[in-house]
């Protein structure tokens, strides 16, 4: 029997629905997370580093810092600002 067999009948179809749902959310939040670093990365260096080389001076290093928290902050506002909403 197939997968798809199995788990048309009775509880087991719940259970592998759950699972599929679970999946799609780990997904989702690997895909939000690799974006979240593209977006930080390209505007922190953009922000940040002048002359790029094989190394970051103390103030390209600190303002990179600064701008990855206020990033993350940031963030976190407008999703408590979108989840509050529901």
């Amino acid at each position: 029997m197939d997968s798809f067999s199995s788990a048309s009948s009775g509880s087991s179809s719940q259970f592998s629905t759950h699972d599929i749902m679970d999946q799609v959310k780990t997904q989702l939040a690997e895909a939000y997370a690799e974006q979240f670093l593209e977006t930080v990365r390209e505007k922190c260096f953009d922000k940040c580093i002048t002359k790029p080389g094989s190394s970051l001076s103390g103030s390209e290093s600190s303002c990179v810092c600064r701008c990855v928290d206020r990033y993350i902050e940031a963030t976190g506002i407008i999703s408590k600002a979108l989840f509050s909403q529901r």
